[in-house]
């Protein structure tokens, strides 16, 4: 693509990587097949290669506009066009710059604005938004139940297998997240339990926190980055003293956090921690599927399954298939989803910030799901296990969850 930068972004470094990702797109047109937002509105202006072309005019000199903004912000930032792209071309990091610039010119709506700052205000700290779901929960019967079946509910304390005292110097870093830590925070048990079959001991550092991911994708870059600082300095002296990952089992943060080295690349002080904290994230399934065949799953027909692949999965972190491998080694029938590649709508803060095209999307996931009558339908992400479950009586839960059941009890018993 031939681009032209309008002289007033010409120093700006962030335009000139722009420039360089623009330049890869050939106008092929692969991407609108997998854009979830382009099947649903027909619009090209609401595919990628559209918004594309958008941002090229921004940049070349066309004046900032709502209606631009509007487009790039429908944008679920899912990715899946960048695993269909033949070209390569990094459009979530495009949309990221585009957005940026565009709101910084043509600013928001005071509500906009508000909610914006509530969500960047509450989610990222886990007591504010404990305090949050309580004060919906309480008010809930109030509401009719079409918002009401919106507001979470605080999970009660699950009972678990007992774990075993893990006598190793093998150890692992988790991150246990702002809302999976509040909403799902068996998940955080489930992965310590089977870790623990391993022989692997899980340090969970109360100071590290939010990985960064929402206040990045509101546009809040100086905020995103001083949570990765919060959470490499929480790392840093555990990877010293050996740690061989950092697993983290919310997929959206997985993805976040494996992007840490390119985020803070001209950060002196960081740079290098950074760059060394991504090469040890992992998602759980991937460093678990290397090890198996060691994990002690008892024999037995577990019932069926439908997984969910969430976006920042299968797309971002190009996993495909590992989960898929454990919870059939555990026992469970995985039954066939259409359209396995497309998103279910949550994407982090979108299912607030565009709930019709959000229930939309999760309506059409949950057909397909629900379409071999699963038992449950499992996934990897926390927003995308709330936002299923908001629309499904099926049971919605984190894969970690059923690979934990599946063990055998502690001591053989």
């Amino acid at each position: 693509m031939q681009t032209h930068i309008a002289p007033r972004f010409q120093d700006d470094p962030d335009v000139d990587e722009a420039d360089t990702i623009l330049r890869s797109c050939v106008h092929c047109g692969f991407c609108i097949a997998a854009c979830p937002t382009y099947q649903i509105l027909g619009d090209e202006l609401d595919g990628p290669r559209g918004r594309i072309y958008l941002i090229k005019a921004f940049f070349a000199g066309a004046p900032a506009t709502e209606h631009t903004l509007k487009h790039l912000d429908r944008c679920l930032t899912c990715r899946a066009c960048e695993t269909t792209c033949p070209s390569g071309v990094r459009y979530a990091r495009l949309a990221e710059i585009g957005r940026a610039h565009l709101e910084a010119e043509v600013g928001r709506p005071a509500l906009e604005r508000v909610k914006r700052r509530l969500l960047r205000a509450i989610v990222p700290h886990p007591e504010r938004f404990r305090l949050l779901v309580r004060l919906g929960d309480t008010f809930k019967p109030l509401l009719p139940d079409a918002l009401a079946r919106q507001i979470p509910t605080l999970p009660k304390p699950r009972l678990t297998a007992p774990q075993a005292t893990v006598h190793t110097t093998r150890r692992v870093i988790a991150l246990a997240g702002c809302v999976q830590s509040v909403m799902t925070p068996a998940t955080g048990a489930a992965l310590a339990q089977i870790l623990g079959t391993l022989g692997v001991a899980v340090d969970v550092p109360a100071s590290a926190g939010c990985c960064g991911a929402l206040s990045l994708h509101l546009n809040a870059h100086s905020e995103a980055h001083d949570y990765m600082r919060r959470n490499i300095d929480a790392w840093w002296p555990l990877i010293e003293a050996g740690a061989e990952a950092i697993l983290v089992s919310a997929s959206g943060c997985g993805s976040m956090v494996k992007e840490y080295g390119e985020a803070l690349q001209n950060d002196p002080d960081y740079a290098e921690k950074a760059a060394r904290v991504a090469a040890l994230a992992c998602d759980p399934s991937e460093w678990l599927l290397e090890r198996a065949a060691e994990i002690p799953f008892v024999a037995a027909n577990r019932g069926t399954v439908a997984f969910h692949a969430p976006c920042s999965l299968q797309h971002a972190q190009r996993l495909q298939g590992g989960v898929e491998t454990l919870l059939q080694r555990a026992g469970y029938r995985l039954t066939s989803v259409r359209d396995s590649h497309l998103c279910c709508g949550s994407a982090g803060s979108y299912s607030i910030l565009q709930p019709m095209l959000s229930q939309l999307l999760r309506n059409q996931k949950l057909e397909a799901l629900q379409a071999g009558q699963p038992d449950c339908i499992a996934t990897a992400n926390v927003g995308c296990q709330m936002h299923l479950q908001s629309g499904s009586e099926t049971p919605v839960c984190h894969w970690l969850d059923l690979c934990a059941d599946a063990l055998a009890p502690v001591g053989g018993l």
